[in-house]
């Protein structure tokens, strides 16, 4: 059998999580897929799967195997990238999926580049959900947490940090805390994909870690809910500061503990390593650095 079309099989059995989905994506039938995989155990002397009636899983060997093949596979995908990249030019459908919050800032680099490129269609979804890219069919994400799947590709775009804030009215209630340990003993309202959980990163005012364990009765993947309970009094909430920067200026929110600088986070391109990265998807992310570059410090007010 060919081995490049085996290692190719094998691959997309592991990506896909059995040989029947491997088989509807490859265009093949399971037989042959599974033909493919059993000539390279063959081959090697090593059985690559653990199978069941319910999954395939990697063996240590195969674990070691999959992840040379993936760098093989998009060695020869970059190869023959960078063999048509003086002729290439961006065209068709760019799928991209960016966290709500993010879109003032990617919409000016969307516009730019559909006026630079009328071969290209951009097709912008927003959440605040993990997607698969593979699955869902996404050609880039633009994220502002650390990305679950390993397996990706990520361009750091831009930092950006949390303010930890209140009301004043929360303030005239509760009292402000004058430690970080206090903050134990008020409401703390977080978003779901907030890094750390319950443990709320710091740096001290020597530049050292610091955390601290919190709870409070709100717990959204919305910002905007999150921004808004803060407003009205309920409670204490870390929020990316490009979100609050009108409520801070005009008082409705203030901030807390100043001499504590919320943990560092990136904005980030992230994009499927195995995907051949066409002209469209390299020159958006070009665009999306600069574009990030001129606005880091709307997007962190920390930033010097």
């Amino acid at each position: 059998m060919d081995r490049l079309t085996s290692l190719t099989t094998f691959v997309r059995v592991v990506d896909s999580g059995g040989f029947s989905a491997a088989g509807r994506r490859l265009n093949m039938s399971t037989t042959m897929v599974s033909n493919h995989v059993h000539a390279l155990e063959e081959r090697l002397g090593a059985r690559l799967l653990h199978r069941t009636t319910r999954k395939v899983s990697l063996t240590e060997v195969g674990k070691a195997y999959y992840d040379r093949c993936t760098q093989i596979l998009a060695d020869l995908e970059q190869a023959d990238d960078i063999a048509g990249a003086l002729q290439s030019t961006p065209r068709g459908t760019l799928r991209i999926y960016t966290a709500t919050h993010m879109v003032p800032f990617v919409a000016p680099t969307v516009a730019e580049f559909l006026a630079s490129y009328p071969e290209v269609k951009i097709d912008l979804t927003m959440g605040e959900r993990e997607v698969d890219m593979i699955d869902e069919g996404f050609d880039l994400a633009i994220r502002l947490t650390p990305q679950a799947d390993s397996s990706l590709i990520i361009r750091s775009l831009a930092t950006w940090r949390h303010v930890l804030c209140c009301s004043p009215a929360y303030l005239e209630k509760h009292g402000a805390p004058q430690q970080l340990s206090e903050l134990s003993n008020h409401n703390c309202m977080r978003h779901v994909l907030y890094p750390f959980g319950d443990d709320w990163h710091f740096d001290d005012p020597k530049g050292a870690p610091a955390s601290v364990r919190i709870s409070g009765n709100l717990f959204t993947n919305s910002g905007e809910t999150l921004r808004l309970a803060a407003v009205q009094g309920n409670g204490i909430a870390l929020i990316a500061g490009f979100l609050i920067g009108d409520d801070l200026q005009t008082g409705r929110l203030v901030r807390l503990l100043p001499e504590y600088r919320p943990a560092e986070n990136t904005v980030n391109a992230v994009y499927p390593h195995r995907h051949h990265l066409s002209a469209k998807v390299r020159s958006f992310i070009d665009l999306l650095v600069r574009h990030s570059a001129e606005q880091q410090k709307r997007i962190d007010p920390y930033y010097a």
